[in-house]
């Protein structure tokens, strides 16, 4: 008997996404089905070019077939991907950023700017479109920990205004407003100031088209968060902190902001620096200095996902200070960390796209 289209269908049925919990069907994940004789391929469409199960949903789409079809069937499952958003369509700032993140800590010195480095090239090593905006106006350093403090930026001029350039390095795009003042001057602006700096990297800069824009912001909930909540949709939130129960205080309100009705911006998860610090001589060994997985009880309380633990090892200042960040590493168990925190990040935003509505603005007068 030949197989049919219909046959396939029916077979991919039975492939679950296991992030979605739906098959790939009702999905709409499968396209251009064609079938000559014994030979089957198709595309599966995944939900981002970085998907950590591409591998998984690519043999069970194969052992479908062959199971619920036909033993001797030849199937080829061509992997393709188009970002999920959560934004509207309507949206005309930044139209071609699929996805804008904040991350997010309640207290400073937690290693948030770090994470948020590490995880944007974890997400560019998977394969995705990755910006990062440093909105740590009063302190910034991504242009630090990607070694470009002397870089000069460039602008394009297009319609009688002029665009910058964002920085392109390690595959990700990145602007700093360290990369546009005196690194020896502090920076004495007042909150209106800042926001309309912060603005100005969003409306003034050409992204162009990105399936991750991660947003550095200072510590603490003050006028920079609200000014990014109220310029431009936020797809969610991602919180950082240390495991001790001070840090943790903070970033319960951290999480708190992003949850109040004016705000509702879905919080993704926890990530929990500094874990655990684990000598270099002996790499076996888990020494908890700031107590433990209090990360993760946070995030059962609370009820959001926890991400993933990022150790305390020298290895992680050292890429900062050198601009050169950990998770470039092809390996070695820090890389491996911030990989498999940003597979939880990938999930996390795949999830909320297709359980949310799309994030809006919040009115200024909202708060």
């Amino acid at each position: 008997m030949p197989i049919t289209q219909e046959q396939v269908v029916d077979a991919l049925r039975n492939v679950i996404e296991p992030d979605l919990k739906k098959d790939l069907i009702t999905l709409n994940m499968v396209e251009d089905i064609v079938v000559d004789g014994k030979n089957v391929s198709f595309t599966v469409v995944l939900t981002t070019p970085a998907c950590p199960l591409k591998a998984l949903i690519q043999s069970a789409c194969v052992n479908a077939i062959v199971h619920f079809v036909d033993a001797e069937a030849i199937v080829t499952v061509n992997m393709t991907a188009r970002t999920t958003s959560g934004r509207s369509s309507s949206d005309t700032q930044l139209p071609n950023v699929r996805n804008i993140i904040a991350v997010a800590s309640g207290k400073g010195g937690v290693g948030k700017s770090t994470v948020a480095a590490n995880l944007a090239v974890a997400l560019a090593k998977k394969g995705a479109r990755v910006g990062l905006i440093d909105a740590d106006i009063y302190g910034p350093s991504q242009h630090i920990m990607f070694g470009v403090e002397n870089e000069q930026l460039y602008v394009n001029e297009r319609d009688g205004k002029q665009f910058m350039i964002p920085v392109d390095k390690y595959g990700v795009k990145m602007l700093s407003i360290g990369l546009m003042v005196d690194p020896n001057q502090p920076i004495p602006w007042r909150g209106p100031m800042a926001s309309k700096a912060l603005k100005q990297l969003f409306s003034d800069a050409e992204w162009g088209e990105l399936d991750y824009l991660l947003i550095d912001l200072p510590p603490g909930t003050g006028d920079i968060h609200l000014t990014l909540v109220s310029a431009v949709p936020v797809t969610g939130s991602v919180i950082v902190s240390t495991p001790q129960h001070v840090a943790l205080a903070d970033a319960r309100k951290g999480i708190g902001m992003f949850r109040l009705d004016t705000i509702n911006v879905p919080v993704l998860g926890l990530i929990e620096n500094m874990a655990y610090f684990t000598p270099a001589e002996l790499p076996q060994n888990k020494y908890y200095i700031f107590g433990k997985e209090g990360c993760r009880k946070l995030a059962e309380e609370l009820k959001v996902p926890f991400l993933g633990e990022i150790p305390l090892v020298q290895s992680i200042r050292e890429g900062g200070d050198t601009g050169i960040p950990v998770a470039l590493d092809d390996e070695g168990p820090v890389a491996t960390a911030f990989a498999e925190v940003a597979d939880q990040v990938i999930r996390q935003v795949a999830i909320r796209n297709a359980e949310l509505a799309p994030t809006k603005p919040v009115a200024a007068t909202a708060y």
